[in-house]
C-alpha cells in the first residue's frame, strides 16, 4: 500500500488514509484478560500489521510503541491499573512468548514457572505482547529485564496462519492478532468469543491482498 502524502486524509481512528481505512474489520470484543501490545516502532506504519486492529477490537487493551522502555512505565504497564482512579490490585502479567532455550546464551534468565492458580481467574490476568517480527521481539526482551521475569504463555499445536501478506520463516508463525486471540482463548477457555475477530481478519487480509493485484 502506498504511502499516505500529505493531501490524502487520514481515519482518525485507525490512523490509517480513508481509501485504505481498516475499521470496517473491527470486531468489539468482551474480553476478560487485559492485554498491552507492545510494538516496536519499525512496525508502527506497515500496513501489513495487525495489531491495530487488534487494539480497535479489544476493549480491554493498550498499544504502546518503544524498543527499549523505561523501568518505572513498563513496570505500570504490567500491572498498574488502565485508568488511573481505579483502586483495583495489580494485575498478573504474562508474556505471550514461546519456550527459547537459546535465549539462555544471550544471557537472558530463564523465565519463572506459570503459577497455576492465576488461571482461575482470568479478570486478573494481563498479557504481554510484543509486536515485532521475531529477530525485533528477541531484541526487545533482551533490553527490557522486567519482561524477562515474567512467566511465559506459549501456543503449541496451533493451525496453519491465514496471515498471508507477510513471509513467515517457520509454519506455525501467527500474526499478532492471531496469536492473541489464540492466547486469549486458552486462557480465558472460549473460543467462540474471538471468532468474529479472526474472521474478519480474513477480510483484512484480503483488502491488503488487494493492493498488490
Amino acid at each position: 500500500m502506498p504511502a499516505p502524502s500529505p493531501k490524502r486524509l487520514i481515519c482518525p481512528t485507525c490512523q490509517r488514509p480513508q481509501n485504505a481505512c481498516i475499521c470496517q474489520w473491527r470486531r468489539p470484543t468482551a474480553h476478560e484478560v487485559e492485554v498491552v501490545v507492545l510494538q516496536h516502532p519499525l512496525e508502527v506504519g506497515n500496513a501489513k500489521g495487525s495489531a491495530r486492529l487488534l487494539h480497535l477490537s479489544l476493549a480491554h487493551s493498550r498499544l504502546v510503541t518503544g524498543e527499549a522502555f523505561d523501568e518505572a512505565v513498563l513496570q505500570a504497564l504490567l500491572s498498574a491499573p488502565f485508568d488511573s482512579q481505579d483502586d483495583a490490585p495489580p494485575k498478573h502479567a504474562i508474556l505471550l512468548y514461546p519456550d527459547t532455550p537459546q535465549a539462555l546464551s544471550l544471557g537472558v534468565p530463564a523465565p519463572p514457572a506459570l503459577p497455576g492458580d492465576w488461571l482461575h481467574n482470568p479478570s486478573q490476568l494481563r498479557l504481554i505482547v510484543l509486536d515485532g517480527t521475531w529477530r525485533k521481539s528477541r531484541k526487545m526482551l533482551f533490553l527490557n529485564p522486567l519482561l524477562q521475569h515474567l512467566p511465559r504463555l506459549a501456543l503449541r499445536d496451533m493451525p496453519a496462519s491465514h496471515y498471508l501478506i507477510r513471509k513467515a520463516h517457520r509454519p506455525d508463525q501467527l500474526s499478532t492478532l492471531e496469536a492473541t486471540c489464540a492466547a486469549l482463548t486458552q486462557l480465558e477457555g472460549d473460543a467462540a468469543l474471538f471468532t468474529p475477530l479472526l474472521t474478519a481478519f480474513d477480510g483484512f487480509v484480503a483488502q491488503q491482498l488487494g493492493y498488490k493485484s
